[in-house]
């Protein structure tokens, strides 16, 4: 008997800590896998070309996402961003669930296109924590911090539409919550019976 492989979209506010909370769930889950966006803006220090993103070009991003290679895409904050599906199936074939760390554009046509994905919005206490975050990264201008605070109410207001919150105070705790939602969501009454018939 084998668990139906999920996918799980996490959205929440730049600064956030999702990059962080996500990392710590897959050292805790040997069977989740990251899956990489494609975006059009430049790498940030250290991030790392097909680990954190696949940089490409916007006359690339909009060539695939016209010939259907994204599951999702959107602009976010004067860049594009997109979920290339070839590798997610690839990990899914593999008995891999699959996270896609993803904006709220992204995450509603998830939702759409894929049923029985999960959706989780992660956040942190407070706007005053979600702009001192911004802050320490040291990689934001003022405009630029003030243009994600922004974008951040406008996210908020995208939270109903969730399946579950996560309010990142500690990011151990939080990974430990994202883990527990997988665990639960795999619990379910109509993906249980399934494996039982098949048994």
């Amino acid at each position: 008997m084998t668990d139906q492989k999920k996918i799980i979209v996490v959205s929440g506010p730049s600064g956030a800590g999702k990059t962080t909370v996500i990392n710590l769930a897959m050292k805790r889950r040997a069977d989740l896998r990251f899956s990489v966006s494609a975006t059009t803006r430049a790498p940030r220090e250290g991030e790392t070309e097909g680990k954190d993103y696949f940089f490409v070009s916007v006359e690339d991003f909009l060539r695939m996402a016209e010939e259907g290679e994204l599951l999702e895409h959107a602009q976010y904050v004067g860049n594009y961003y997109g979920t290339p599906r070839k590798p997610i199936e690839e990990m899914l074939e593999q008995g891999m669930d699959v996270v896609l760390d993803i904006e709220v554009q992204g995450a509603a046509q998830v939702r759409e296109r894929v049923p029985g994905s999960i959706s989780v919005f992660l956040t942190v206490p407070s706007f005053d924590v979600l702009r001192e975050r911004l802050r320490a990264r040291g990689t934001e201008t003022e405009e630029r911090i003030s243009e994600r605070l922004a974008r951040a109410r406008e996210e908020y207001k995208q939270i109903p539409y969730y399946d579950y919150i996560v309010i990142n105070d500690d990011p151990v705790i939080a990974a430990e919550e994202l883990c527990s939602i997988i665990t639960a969501e795999k619990c379910r009454t109509a993906d249980r019976i399934k494996q039982l018939e098949e048994c």
